[in-house]
């Protein structure tokens, strides 16, 4: 049977996951430059970084309406022009404000882009391979990181303007998104509740699924629901509970924490501002290659299997990080640790966040819980990245006391994990509706 169309179709929405994690990283090369630029006090420079995740809250927010009413490629449509006009934006600008302004519209593409990208390949890929290929939107989230780390080691040496080129190199994955969309078909459960069936067959068909017949049957009573639903009645309150805790703990890891200061982290302990940009690379790099073998493994073991492990070894190295960076003695070991953390977020959280989230809602209302589970991630990670570089100002008692938080936290999402969460792999996305009820 030919797949080779599903691959692709999920590749191409999965840009907007490269852009999502080049959007999300890219800033921590450019951070220190604007604010010395425009003499922000921390409190000025917290809500510059934390502009873009404000955005992406509001995308977030916005995102399921347009794309319940008028699809989900016409979404992504929108999506990477929004990309393509932040990153202009960014690399032009010499106002402060325009610049906030252009960071919040990127955020605004990265947080519609993490309802509408999961949810529509989770709507097209048949059971047997919905978590790798839902998987391979994060895949492209920490594929879009690595290369923010390495594309900033490599502009640095350009000089005081070399921050605009940081931000403005992101205007030629953009267009490429924007182009390859043209190849891509609607999703087949949107085609289906909208009453486009003979649509919804064909790309069911050539997406691979083996027994279309069974999969319309069981679709037609997936929309024994209204679009108008509530998400919040009775009905759906154990996917509403599991999307907003496995989003909340996400961001209480401390990942975005990281991603978004990892240079200044590693100044703290000692070493170079080139070094610090060099270590961030080895970042990117075990977020690429550790995210990429939970996104093999979890079709096999599950995604609670995932999170289970992940979870357990994330609040050891956790505390370990904050032990071995209050040390300040310049040594490796603060790497080592939070590489350690790393590995283990990349395999379980990393993994299994968007595939788990996209699965759990009703196709009647994925749209919408979609939107709450993206919401709450990145209400989340704007607070968090706010307050970060307030509490870091007690240099490295802050950033120590941080991370010991997040390891607390990890101890209470693996009680959560191991007490509550059920496992979706295998099943249908109507299957798993019924498991819910």
């Amino acid at each position: 049977m030919q797949l080779y169309r599903v691959y692709f179709w999920s590749f191409v929405v999965a840009l907007g996951g490269l852009l999502f994690g080049f959007d999300t990283a890219v800033i921590s090369g450019a951070e220190r430059a604007i604010q010395e630029l425009w003499h922000l006090n921390s409190i000025a420079h917290g809500f510059t970084v934390a502009s873009g995740l404000i955005g992406t809250v509001l995308g977030a927010v916005f995102a399921a309406a347009p794309a319940q009413r008028y699809g989900r490629k016409a979404s992504l449509y929108v999506i990477a022009i929004l990309y393509l006009l932040c990153s202009l934006g960014c690399a032009i600008t010499s106002s402060w404000w325009v610049f906030v302004l252009s960071r919040t519209i990127g955020g605004v593409a990265v947080g519609a882009s993490s309802v509408v990208g999961p949810m529509y390949i989770a709507e097209l890929a048949p059971a047997r391979l919905r978590g790798r290929l839902v998987g391979s939107f994060q895949l492209n989230v920490v594929l879009g990181i690595l290369l923010a780390y390495v594309s900033n080691y490599f502009l640095i040496g350009f000089g005081q303007e070399s921050w605009r080129w940081m931000l403005g190199v992101q205007a030629i994955p953009s267009l490429l998104f924007l182009i390859l969309l043209l190849f891509v078909p609607e999703s087949p459960r949107w085609l289906a509740l909208r009453g486009h069936e003979d649509k919804a067959r064909r790309v069911f068909r050539l997406s691979g699924e083996r027994d279309v017949d069974k999969v319309m049957a069981d679709v037609s009573v997936g929309f024994q629901g209204t679009p108008a639903e509530n998400l919040f009645s009775r009905r759906y309150r154990k996917p509403v509970r599991y999307a907003f805790l496995l989003a909340a703990f996400n961001q209480l890891t401390g990942i975005n924490a990281l991603l978004y200061f990892a240079p200044r982290i590693f100044e703290l302990t000692g070493i170079g501002q080139e070094h610090a940009f060099l270590q961030s690379i080895s970042i990117g790099v075990t977020l690429f290659v550790f995210t990429m073998i939970g996104v093999s493994i979890i079709d096999r073991f599950g995604r609670k299997t995932l999170l289970l492990v992940g979870t357990f070894g994330m609040t050891i190295f956790l505390a370990l990080s904050g032990w071995s960076i209050s040390l300040a003695d310049g040594g490796i070991l603060p790497m080592l640790c939070l590489i350690g953390f790393i590995v283990f977020f990349s395999f379980s959280q990393g993994a299994v966040i968007w595939v788990f989230i996209s699965e759990i809602f009703p196709n009647s209302i994925r749209s919408k819980g979609q939107s709450l589970g993206s919401t709450t991630h990145w209400l989340a990670a704007a607070f968090i990245s706010f307050l970060f570089p307030i509490i870091a100002e007690d240099v490295v008692n802050g950033v120590e006391l941080s991370f010991y938080f997040f390891a607390a936290m990890m101890a209470l999402h693996f009680w959560f994990a191991w007490r509550y969460l059920p496992e979706t792999k295998g099943k249908s996305l109507e299957e798993i509706e019924r498991d819910m009820a």
